[in-house]
């Protein structure tokens, strides 16, 4: 089992930048792809962005591509979501998510999410 804890979130106004934290534990940090999804008001969870356990591949979401970045630390256990040049339509709650059966395969483990909130 792999747990997840998000933290980071909080209120910002458009155009600012919140850094969103992942800490993993349960297993091995460095054998996890893990991404990051958000669930909107009225709306489905969506994918926002991921990373292989080497970094070696990334992908994103269109509408957050060229201002979020997914980032990890393998020494730390701990997966980062920076967030920059937020949009009134980034709020949302963030959760985290991990899987270990490699980059692309079904997540697997879930965070508890984390409040983001933009303001105009």
């Amino acid at each position: 089992q792999v747990q997840l804890v998000e933290s980071g979130g909080g209120l910002v106004q458009a155009g600012g930048s919140l850094r969103l934290s992942c800490a993993a534990s349960g297993r091995t940090f460095s054998s996890l792809a893990m991404g990051w999804f958000r669930q909107a008001p009225g709306k489905e969870r969506e994918f926002v962005a991921a990373r292989s356990w080497s970094g070696g591949s990334t992908g994103y979401a269109d509408s957050v591509k060229g201002r979020f970045t997914i980032s990890r630390d393998n020494a730390k256990n701990t997966a980062y979501l920076q967030m920059n040049s937020l949009k009134l339509e980034d709020t949302a709650v963030y959760y985290c998510a991990a899987t270990d059966r490699g980059y692309g395969s079904r997540w697997a483990y879930w965070g508890q999410g984390t409040q983001v909130t933009v303001s105009s």
